[in-house]
């Protein structure tokens, strides 16, 4: 953690709904004019996707049929965490982005599922945003979850959260339910192992719990609206949480723990602008304070 360069990191799997947390912030920095250094979370993915789907077929011919994007042989993450160190030393790093789709890859002149040369960090960036699958990585080698001066989980009731992989890879990406479905079961044994122990380090964790019938989300025509959901959000550490404040703000949210607010889904946004814009103010005062700046 550092006061004079500090670091906030989204994690969640797949399909959790991070890219709009991400939205949030971006609405934050925008408005309160705070530079930030974006870290896309799948530019430290090992491989391009072309080398990974060659490896997948490699391991299937093996015997192993759960090789996925969430392991830790393939993903870069003493690279993370070297990221994360020397930004919050000094301000600076290296990225690169993974360029998802032809948009994305039009302006690079290069083909989609493969990576933008590495490059050094903007300079005098007011602090690192990190937003992927693996922001609170903890294992024998790495503890990326150390370095992030604010960590938030987002993570949706499964059946929701495969609801919306589901419907991103089909009408986003073209994937087939088939394909989507065996992408799942796949990677279960590795979401188990690196995704789910991260929202025992998070500082505030979202999960969005949707109050309609989503037993079998294989079948699922459509996501569960905002309105159709409830948003848990549970504060690791209390401590400082204006609680009555917030209840006052969003209509019937209510506590259902010490540590936990109940807020309708359509007003998650709403809750995390309030949560999160003083942990911005303070995170800033502290920067400028440790600099000298008045």
């Amino acid at each position: 953690m550092s006061q004079k360069h500090p670091i906030i990191a989204i994690t969640g799997s797949s399909g959790a709904g991070t890219s709009s947390v991400t939205r949030t912030f971006e609405n934050i920095f925008r408005r309160e004019g705070v530079k930030a250094a974006v870290i896309e979370g799948d530019s430290f993915h090992r491989h391009d996707r072309k080398e990974m789907r060659e490896r997948q077929a490699a391991a299937e011919k093996q015997g192993d049929k759960h090789f996925s994007h969430f392991s830790a042989e393939n993903n870069l993450f003493q690279e993370l965490e070297q990221l994360f160190r020397s930004y919050g030393e000094s301000g600076t790093g290296r990225r690169r982005k993974y360029l998802h789709d032809p948009v994305e890859a039009a302006p690079y002149k290069q083909e989609p599922g493969t990576f933008t040369p590495w490059e050094e960090l903007p300079a005098g960036t007011d602090m690192l945003f990190y937003e992927g699958l693996h922001g609170a990585v903890v294992t024998p080698e790495v503890n990326i979850a150390r370095h992030p001066d604010l960590l938030i989980g987002v993570v949706p009731v499964i059946n929701l959260e495969w609801i919306q992989k589901l419907w991103r890879d089909k009408h986003v990406r073209g994937y087939s339910a088939e394909a989507v479905t065996d992408t799942i079961l796949r990677r279960m044994p590795d979401y188990v192992n690196f995704i789910c122990p991260q929202f025992t380090h998070t500082h505030v964790n979202f999960q969005r719990v949707p109050v309609v019938d989503t037993s079998n989300p294989f079948i699922a025509r459509d996501i569960p609206s905002a309105d159709e959901s409830v948003c848990v959000i549970r504060f690791a550490n209390p401590k400082g949480i204006d609680f009555p404040y917030l209840l006052n703000m969003i209509d019937n949210a209510w506590m259902s723990r010490a540590n936990t607010v109940v807020v309708p889904g359509g007003k998650m946004e709403l809750a995390m602008q309030l949560i999160f814009t003083p942990f911005i103010w303070r995170m800033v005062e502290r920067r400028k304070a440790v600099l000298g700046v008045l």
